[in-house]
């Protein structure tokens, strides 16, 4: 049973990374209609909106009675709030491609992290394969023409920040897993993350005066469309994924799927936006996958 759970965590990370991988296309498509901060509203209200409904009729189970909520809620402020906050922050003075570089490193944050806090031990071919995804990534990316500017310090720091959060994320979660279910963690992660960012757009449209703006981009089927993925599919149901995966496998594994992401991004703009695959993009992708697979296998051999 316990090998059947393992299996089972392993295909929510899979199946989380092509959901990330697609979210791409579709925030790019709503971002031609609303600004980042709306958009995050809009994503997190829909989410919770959603997982709100079971919870109301009894078929999904919340009990956060004597347990630690500040841990949580300590949770919630790397991710969705830091993670995303410090990306939008980073991604205004940083190209998407630099964002996308420092987004794969986080399986090796996550390593280090988990190392120090959770005790999770890695063997040198898990580290080495996670190194090799990592570099697939970084390697596509830089045959591409586009590598990172460190004269931009400001906008490089955010994204790090970004990423360390995240990393951060996955290891406390994992950590928590003990306590709560990935349901507690999933819910009040997108409630708190839909009250802080109405509240944050909210205040920005009123000072402007742009309050009109706000809700211009409901009158757009691509933009309800896009919202639609980004919140059910891309929020809440990776929230849920993610948060299984980690109660099953370890962190540093699980975090080395987060690569994969961009093999499904590649794709994507090749089917939806006619953009050219690379000989480079697929020796890139060959390396993720040799990577991903190394991790998981030398994993279990470990175990």
């Amino acid at each position: 049973m316990k090998h059947k759970g393992t299996k089972l965590a392993y295909l929510s990370a899979l199946l989380n990374a092509v959901i990330i991988g697609f979210s791409f296309l579709f925030a790019k498509m709503a971002l031609d209609y609303a600004d980042p901060m709306d958009t995050l509203t809009y994503r997190f209200a829909l989410s919770f909106a959603v997982m709100s409904i079971p919870v109301m009729f009894g078929r999904v189970t919340l009990n956060y009675r004597g347990k630690p909520l500040s841990k949580l809620l300590l949770l919630a402020l790397m991710y969705p709030l830091g993670f995303f906050t410090l990306q939008t922050f980073g991604l205004q003075q940083a190209t998407s491609s630099e964002g996308g570089i420092l987004y794969a490193t986080t399986p090796i944050l996550t390593m280090v992290l988990a190392s120090v806090f959770l005790k999770e031990s890695t063997t040198v071919l898990q580290k080495l394969s996670i190194f090799l995804s990592v570099f697939g990534v970084v390697f596509i990316f830089m045959m591409k023409g586009t590598g990172i500017d460190w004269t931009n310090i400001q906008g490089i720091s955010l994204l790090f920040l970004s990423c360390l959060a995240f990393a951060g994320y996955g290891v406390m979660a994992r950590s928590l897993l003990r306590t709560f279910s990935p349901a507690e963690i999933s819910y009040l992660m997108l409630g708190i993350g839909f009250v802080t960012f109405l509240v944050i757009s909210l205040t920005d449209h009123v000072t402007t005066g742009t309050l009109d703006q706000f809700i211009t981009p409901l009158t757009s089927s691509t933009f309800i469309v896009s919202t639609l993925y980004l919140g059910v599919i891309s929020s809440l149901l990776t929230s849920l994924l993610a948060n299984y995966a980690l109660s099953k496998i370890e962190a540093s594994n699980m975090s080395v799927f987060s690569n994969l992401s961009t093999i499904v991004s590649i794709t994507a703009g090749s089917l939806f936006l006619r953009e050219e695959i690379t000989i480079y993009s697929i020796i890139g992708s060959v390396l993720i996958i040799a990577g991903v697979v190394g991790t998981v296998f030398w994993g279990q051999k470990k175990t």
